[in-house]
């Protein structure tokens, strides 16, 4: 699935297109996002810039240049929302397209204690967890700043 049947790919436009409220930052492999539901504060979402669906098809160089700047969007991650653990997921059964979930966990965020998915899809995708407009520059500026300090150069997000 490329160009306009995939999610990611028009998320990705929508950063392009200087559209996309979630936008945090563009970096060499991959743009960063805040999730558009927050029952995680600070769930982040880093998006390769490459329509691939495995990280094998991706060229060697790329590939580590891309985990290494997802290591660096997660460290970003726990240094801007100070969870007590973070989850880092690469799935790909709904979005093909390559594309990390960096999930800030808490003790106790979850009725039952395992993957966030094990939450009720409800509450996970509640209007009640979309960040107002408010929190969401909040955490963008929180995020761009962790990333600023841990990669040197950084294309402003625009917030």
């Amino acid at each position: 699935m490329k160009g306009n049947e995939c999610l990611i790919c028009q998320r990705i436009n929508m950063i392009k297109e200087q559209i996309n409220p979630y936008f945090v930052a563009e970096l060499e492999t991959g743009y960063v996002v805040i999730g558009d539901h927050q029952y995680f504060k600070g769930y982040t979402l880093f998006l390769c810039k490459q329509h691939e669906t495995e990280l094998h098809f991706l060229d060697e160089k790329y590939k580590i240049k891309f985990l290494t700047e997802m290591s660096k969007v997660a460290e970003a991650v726990y240094n801007a929302f100070n969870p007590d653990k973070l989850n880092y997921e690469l799935l790909g059964n709904g979005d093909t397209h390559i594309h990390w979930h960096i999930f800030p966990r808490r003790e106790n965020d979850t009725p039952i204690k395992g993957p966030v998915w094990w939450l009720d899809r409800e509450l996970m995708y509640s209007d009640d967890v979309k960040p107002n407009e408010y929190e969401l520059t909040e955490m963008k500026v929180k995020l761009y700043n962790e990333l600023g300090k841990l990669i040197l150069i950084l294309n402003k997000g625009d917030f």
